[in-house]
């Protein structure tokens, strides 16, 4: 069976709620919900709060209802990240138990100090404390909690690349490095899991098999898919999307002032809205996400990004 017809399993959308949705994510969310339901997929949501600093309950909320407005509904509960450390911990330990867990006391000044090898890849970790003896070990540790802190906690990763599975980008080999699992920071603030970790679990607990997402994630697929098998989850089908950017050749960003959904709506119809997603996916005629369905084919979608600017 190809991957293009009725398949059991589930595709996701997982924004994380520090602000409004903008057009970017509205056009990935929307090629995330057709992938799903065009090969018999459930469709599902997760709340990516797991940086609760930045995270608004409000924002989610309003990302929600967003995402029903444009009829792309979903099945189940949203999934909260907030509420799933107890299944990060036990992942932990279970990696943990298998040895495949160690303590980092590295700053990020050394690392990216470390990282500037000619020998390594741009952003990858260099392994400085692998393989520290317990000797060393204690007095890293024991450094660091003269100054409040706690050591992150890496992967202690036994391949450096692997293969992930993409129906835009074929065949992916990419970098696997001892990625950290959590970060290390200040004692009182609690648990600070790395977004490559949790997203696993939860895929897993979702029973997520094809990932739709920006193909700016695509160098994180190779470390993802390890992970997951690893913890013994099916690493999904990735569809790396091409990105949505500015008249100025920038993407678009919720930092930088990204046109968002609410804004469009005070010029515009949700009927008019869905035809301008529609159009940028190459269907200019369909003006609901009911109409894409019955027209939509990833093998017609655009392998360039998408440049939009707000018409008027």
């Amino acid at each position: 069976m190809s991957e293009l017809e009725n398949h059991p399993g589930a595709g996701r959308y997982a924004p994380s709620p520090s602000g409004d949705l903008h057009f970017g994510n509205l056009r990935t969310a929307l090629i995330a919900w057709l992938m799903a339901r065009s090969t018999g997929r459930d469709f599902r949501l997760r709340i990516e709060d797991i940086d609760t600093q930045r995270s608004s309950a409000a924002s989610a909320q309003r990302q929600i209802e967003d995402l029903l407005s444009l009829g792309l509904d979903f099945d189940g509960v949203a999934v909260y990240q907030s509420d799933r450390f107890p299944a990060y911990e036990r992942a932990l330990a279970q990696l943990a138990a298998a040895g495949l867990v160690y303590e980092c006391y590295c700053s990020r000044r050394e690392i990216h100090e470390a990282a500037r090898a000619p020998h390594l890849p741009p952003g990858s970790y260099p392994g400085t404390c692998r393989d520290m003896s317990a000797e060393q070990r204690q007095r890293r540790r024991e450094d660091l909690q003269q100054q409040g802190r706690v050591p992150a906690l890496r992967l202690r990763a036994e391949v450096d690349h692997f293969t992930i599975e993409d129906l835009i980008h074929g065949s992916y080999t990419g970098e696997v490095d001892d990625f950290v699992l959590r970060r290390g920071g200040n004692a009182g603030q609690g648990q600070d899991w790395a977004y490559n970790f949790a997203v696993v679990i939860d895929d897993g607990f979702q029973g997520i098999d094809q990932v739709v997402r920006g193909d700016d994630l695509l160098e994180s697929a190779p470390r993802q898919g390890y992970l997951a098998e690893l913890l013994g989850i099916e690493v999904p089908t990735y569809v790396h999307v091409p990105l949505v950017l500015n008249d100025q050749g920038q993407r678009l960003a919720k930092r930088d002032g990204a046109v968002t959904l609410a804004q469009l709506r005070e010029n515009y119809s949700t009927t008019e809205i869905l035809g301008m997603l529609a159009a940028s996916l190459g269907y200019p005629e369909v003006d609901s996400a009911a109409g894409l369905l019955e027209v939509f084919d990833l093998r017609e979608l655009s392998r360039e990004p998408v440049v939009w600017s707000q018409p008027g």
